[in-house]
């Protein structure tokens, strides 16, 4: 059977695509592998301009490809667009950093030696993508990786097959081919490919469960892996906190892309002198959204996903009510629609042992619960699984500061949320993940240390 993707607003067919198998997948991976072997003796200068090249490419059709994200996926088309470019953005500093991070490490010299520490190429990074955001995601592994001297295989969600098709066209048809080739798997034929002794590194974004998974078939063969997973990322409005500010940028937080987010604003905990206000205003930001056709440049909110997650958030929302919250606005999928749709929803007074303050949500919810000042809600924040974000909105930066060490997250943000700077590490703490993607620590992952150990006289 092929697989076969819906569009989430009209549950049109989007596209049919037959699986890579048998001896047509041994022919990709051997692809891959010979180019690796290439391309790692191209001169880095060199590589970065095949990789502008690539992205060139990408840029020409990105309409197309924006377009192909609102049908797969339901991300409102301008939301969509914002997406294509930031893949421009993160992969330009990638690359403008590619001569720096991938420098090799001079040691102070002792006499009659030679010493430094090469970054060496890894191989065939396999990419696993997630379809929630399929453009950046894939984006953050595959600049990187190929500027590094690596090829790279991508596997991407079967929800959203299109893009990994967009990255193949750009990048795996340069001067040396191989360089990226998009591959479509079932679970089984992803596994068979992890454990392929060509494969020399995974790079994973998607559910806990998942990265639990792939995380064990890696450590059956000693290989590295990158993983990106859920996040319940918290934000503390402060007693100072500029009240109007806090309110648009946590309700954007929570319900851009639909809150379909692994740093989505996820929970949120207000001091008791502003919560009457914070609901009020959060209320009103969340019932001006404008849910639609996602390739309707006046839609703010597309569907979700998947059908299953109407279900899910529903559960949440019955969980925290069964707990005593009350519910202020929306709180179920859209009725009469054939779209998978939910209501952005506003909760207040929700438990901190509620599902909806524990599990990744990832939908258009905000639950929120009052507290009487800082240590409250460090104790809050602190009490989770999860380590990808969390968010302080004060003007005291000491506050900031403050809860800055005391949180294990891999980002604190003051008076921002769910953005990703990409001369930062993008990492998370406990369940969250390993490894960090952008940034110069983004090409340590993606290389392996090789020492030089010359003595020049003898």
């Amino acid at each position: 059977m092929p697989l076969e993707v819906l569009n989430p607003f009209d549950q049109s067919l989007v596209c049919s695509l037959e699986y890579d198998e048998g001896s047509a997948l041994e022919a990709r991976i051997d692809g891959a592998h010979e180019a690796a072997g290439r391309w790692r003796e191209v001169p880095l200068g060199e590589r970065l301009e095949r990789i502008r090249e690539g992205l060139e490419r990408f840029r020409a059709g990105s309409e197309r490809i924006a377009a192909n994200v609102s049908r797969q996926m339901g991300k409102p088309i301008a939301q969509a667009r914002g997406e294509v470019n930031t893949v421009f953005a993160r992969a330009d500093h990638m690359l403008e950093i590619a001569p720096e991070a991938l420098a090799p490490d001079i040691l102070p010299p002792i006499d009659d030696f030679h010493r430094r520490i090469e970054h060496t190429p890894l191989g065939i990074v396999f990419n696993l993508a997630a379809w929630n955001y399929p453009l950046i995601i894939p984006i953050n592994v595959i600049v990187p990786a190929l500027a590094a001297g690596n090829t790279v295989l991508l596997k991407h969600s079967a929800k959203t097959p299109l893009c990994g098709q967009a990255f193949e066209e750009a990048f795996g048809c340069l001067e040396i081919p191989g360089l990226v080739t998009n591959l479509v798997l079932t679970h089984e034929e992803t596994a068979r490919v992890i454990s392929d002794p060509r494969v020399n590194h995974l790079s994973f974004t998607g559910s806990v469960e998942g990265g639990r998974a792939v995380y064990r078939q890696a450590a059956e063969r000693f290989i590295d892996a990158g993983l990106e997973l859920g996040g319940k990322d918290p934000a503390y409005i402060a007693e100072d906190a500029d009240l109007e500010f806090s309110i648009a940028n946590t309700v954007d937080g929570a319900c851009y892309n639909a809150g379909q987010s692994c740093c989505a604003v996820e929970r949120v905990y207000v001091h008791e002198s502003l919560l009457d206000d914070y609901l009020a205003g959060a209320r009103a930001a969340l019932e001006a959204y404008q849910a639609g056709d996602p390739l309707d440049e006046e839609t703010t909110l597309g569907p979700l996903a998947s059908c299953g997650a109407l279900d899910f958030l529903e559960e949440q929302v019955q969980d925290a009510l069964n707990r005593g919250a009350s519910l202020l606005s929306g709180g179920a999928r859209t009725p009469d629609c054939q779209g998978n749709f939910f209501q952005p929803t506003l909760l207040a007074g929700v438990p901190n042992d509620a599902a909806a303050m524990q599990e990744e949500s990832f939908g258009p919810l905000l639950p929120v619960l009052g507290v009487s000042g800082d240590e409250e809600a460090l104790a809050h924040m602190r009490d989770t699984r999860f380590g990808l974000t969390a968010s302080i909105w004060t003007s005291d930066q000491e506050r900031a500061e403050r809860f800055a060490r005391s949180l294990d997250a891999g980002t604190i943000f003051q008076n921002r949320c769910d953005f990703l700077d990409p001369a930062l590490p993008w990492t998370g703490y406990l369940d969250s993940g390993k490894g960090s993607t952008l940034s110069r620590y983004g090409y340590l992952h993606l290389t392996r240390r090789k020492s030089i150990h010359f003595r020049t006289n003898t």
